[in-house]
């Protein structure tokens, strides 16, 4: 991974009044990676967002996009980056086609780059057949998927994704994951806040973890799963009759001397290291126990978010932050 940053951010300080949406927060996105920003409602993920792309002036702290600083240069970081908030920014009476060639427009792209790049970004998003229709008929997804696409019209090198699947079923979800994963494969950096702890594991390369306006951990997916310690080994023996047996065998490798059945016919107990998978295998062999299912992985973000915060990522959040700035 390259260490050249294209998103620095240093001792960020934001306040509402009385809240304090931003207590000094350090971010960091090298080149061609994609950060996740992970946090419940109110923690501060939007009102960053806000300062790096030049929507709110930080009260304290510097933040630099490219190189350019985000106050001093403003204009030239707005001429590098695309953003998809929480809200769309499209015009709900113009039709898709014509709300991308707008923005095509407002970039200097000229009439015949504006469409042809229009009709391209629709294409990608498979609005093709919607193209034509006034915003304002789009579901809540495709409204989602036309707000990424002008997002994307002037080929921005730093993408900001403010929740951008919110509201979307599971599939279409994956849809925008793969746009993502494009973007990536093309050159783009990426900063994603999400509260869908299995969005950021399957796109960040490294995670950021913010509560109540500061960062409470940084790291790779697995390594923040790391935090959590240990690991669970499951096992799912072909031979149900066999299962106390296997409970047996397996709580000789566990790290607290008992297995859980946790759904019907499966057994999981947490273990140390990667050495008990190999020594369940042998074990179970040697007693002739074959299985359906054997598998052994790190915790879920779900469990590490909830070790570093006491709380889930999706619980409510009700400060004023999430009020006024939708953090």
């Amino acid at each position: 991974m390259t260490t050249d940053l294209v998103i620095e951010a240093h001792g960020l300080v934001k306040h509402f009044g009385e809240t304090k949406a931003l207590q000094g927060v350090d971010l960091a996105v090298a080149r061609g990676t994609v950060l996740g920003v992970l946090g419940p409602n109110g923690a501060g993920k939007t009102t960053a967002v806000r300062i790096l792309s030049t929507l709110l002036t930080p009260d304290a702290g510097t933040a630099r996009i490219g190189g350019h600083d985000v106050v001093k240069d403003a204009v030239k970081v707005r001429q590098s980056i695309g953003l998809t908030g929480q809200y769309a920014s499209v015009d709900e009476d113009l039709t898709g086609r014509q709300n991308l060639q707008l923005f095509g427009m407002l970039l200097d792209l000229g009439k015949a780059n504006a469409r042809a790049r229009a009709t391209e970004l629709l294409e990608w998003f498979d609005l093709t057949e919607a193209a034509d229709r006034p915003a304002k008929t789009y579901s809540g997804g495709m409204r989602r998927r036309l707000d990424l696409a002008a997002s994307l019209v002037g080929r921005p090198d730093v993408i900001f994704l403010d929740e951008p699947t919110t509201g979307l079923d599971p599939s279409k979800r994956e849809d925008m994951w793969d746009v993502v994963r494009t973007l990536v494969n093309e050159g783009s950096t990426v900063l994603l806040t999400t509260q869908y702890l299995e969005e950021a594991d399957a796109l960040a390369d490294e995670i950021t973890v913010i509560d109540h306006g500061r960062v409470i951990a940084h790291d790779t997916p697995d390594g923040l799963k790391r935090v959590v310690g240990g690991q669970t080994l499951e096992v799912r023996p072909s031979d149900l009759t066999r299962l106390e047996e296997t409970a047996t065998i397996l709580a000789q490798v566990s790290s607290d001397g008992r297995a859980e059945e946790i759904r019907k016919g499966v057994l999981a107990v947490p273990v140390a290291d990667d050495s008990a998978l190999t020594a369940t295998v042998s074990r179970l062999a040697s007693v002739g126990i074959g299985v359906t299912e054997l598998s052994l992985h790190l915790p879920s973000l779900d469990e590490v978010f909830f070790t570093l915060t006491g709380r889930t990522a999706s619980a409510d959040d009700t400060s004023v932050t999430d009020k006024k700035e939708v953090a």
